[in-house]
């Protein structure tokens, strides 16, 4: 059965089809997700120029900082306007209208010079990020402070959660759920005055088992990397693609509009 197909199954009206009547009105949720063009989100890490001892893997997740430049310059000019998760999440779950060539850029692991480097890059064409923190490094050393997490809250960027100190999802039990997502929810809920409904899986890495314990925390959304949506639960595994440190702009926009395009739908099982 495809995910089309799943969406038109007609609900009986009986008795014993009953307690199958949520399940199908998710998978037609999850299909009219499914369905919407996708908005690209980029990920970053961090912005600073790149070191001798610096690995060429390494050198992925780095962006030199007159590449970050060059990368927000061209989406400017490209008329790209930068949305936060509010407006994906509208989109997705009622196709409420997006602004002309949405964007959505989010930066993970609360590394300093998101805040000294790129978010002054981002406020100079007006646009906005999504930054994605580990509550562990608040404070250390080239890593964000309290304040200034603070600080770009109020400066109408969307702060989410990264867990405590990026602990693989996948191997979570017993209290790993309220160490790594409770506790940072309401340690950041408690720094920026707002709600934190956002959370980004660390090396972007998911299983079927975390959603409804996000879920149960307060998390409206989760984001992972380039693999593929779950197709019951889109909201909760929404891609992104790394920018490369090794892509100048043009080499970005290419990955950028090819990874996005749109794509088959998924099979409901």
């Amino acid at each position: 059965m495809t995910a089309q197909d799943s969406a038109d199954v007609p609900v009986a009206d009986t008795a014993s089809s009953a307690s199958n009547t949520p399940t199908i009105h998710l998978r037609a949720a999850a299909v009219e997700v499914l369905q919407r063009q996708e908005v690209p989100i980029l990920c970053y890490h961090q912005i600073r120029d790149w070191k001798s001892s610096d690995s060429e893997q390494a050198r992925t997740y780095i962006v030199p900082e007159s590449r970050f430049r060059e990368q927000i310059k061209m989406l400017a000019d490209s008329g790209y306007h930068t949305i936060l998760p509010a407006d994906l999440m509208a989109y997705l779950t009622t196709g409420a209208p997006l602004p002309p060539k949405p964007i959505m850029l989010t930066f993970d692991d609360t590394n300093l010079d998101q805040y000294t480097a790129a978010a002054p890059e981002l406020e100079k064409y007006g646009f906005k990020g999504v930054f994605f923190v580990m509550t562990v490094s608040l404070g250390r050393p080239r890593y964000m402070s309290r304040e200034q997490v603070k600080d770009l809250a109020d400066r109408g960027h969307v702060i989410g959660s990264h867990t405590w100190d990026h602990h693989n999802v996948k191997k979570y039990q017993g209290d790993d759920w309220a160490i790594q997502v409770e506790k940072p929810k309401q340690v950041l809920e408690e720094i920026t005055g707002k709600p934190v409904e956002y959370f980004a899986y660390p090396f972007g890495l998911w299983n079927k088992a975390a959603i409804p314990e996000l879920k149960s925390r307060g998390m409206t959304a989760a984001f992972q990397l380039a693999a593929s949506q779950d197709a019951e639960e889109p909201l909760f595994t929404i891609r992104r693609i790394i920018a490369s440190g090794y892509w100048g702009p043009d080499r970005l926009y290419s990955n950028m509009t090819g990874s996005f395009n749109k794509k088959p739908l998924p099979e409901l099982l």
